[in-house]
């Protein structure tokens, strides 16, 4: 069975130290050490994480290279976004929320993780981008919580 590509938003690698997302944020990056599933980042991640606590980045280095892949945010991802702006998922503050889910999208990513309910793992955000993505050609996208990801057995 071919390793699973599971993009992952800048708020999974910040959960590792907040109280409510710990324990299932260090079981998710538990199967991304094993090679369970490989972490898909981007520059957007990149850009977002200069701002975050060392702790956070630290962590977000230490990560295998092996188990982890870099996908630029493209210029046909750029113009994904902005159509999930443009068809009102959500508003213009949220276009990296929507680079990041048009990042995933182009790239075949088989998930997307957030702890972002707001903006990304909320159902009615979801089937928008999703409506967006079929009206384009583009596969749907799995979003998903790391809640929902973990075994817990």
């Amino acid at each position: 069975m071919k390793k699973q590509r599971f993009y992952f938003d800048t708020s999974v690698f910040g959960g590792i130290h907040d109280d409510e997302f710990r324990v299932e944020t260090l079981k998710l990056f538990e199967m991304v050490e094993s090679g369970d599933i490989s972490c898909l980042y981007s520059d957007i991640t990149e850009y977002e994480l200069n701002s975050a606590p060392t702790l956070i980045v630290d962590h977000f280095k230490s990560i295998p290279s092996a188990n982890r892949e870099f996908i630029e945010l493209s210029l046909e991802a750029e113009e994904l976004a902005q159509n999930y702006i443009k068809e009102k998922v959500v508003g213009k503050t949220s276009i990296d929320d929507c680079r990041h889910i048009a990042v995933a999208t182009t790239a075949n990513a088989d998930c997307l993780v957030s702890w972002n309910f707001k903006h990304i793992v909320n159902v009615f955000r979801i089937r928008g981008y999703n409506a967006i993505n079929i009206k384009l050609g583009y596969n749907t996208l799995e979003i998903r919580s790391p809640r929902e990801i973990v075994n817990y057995e």
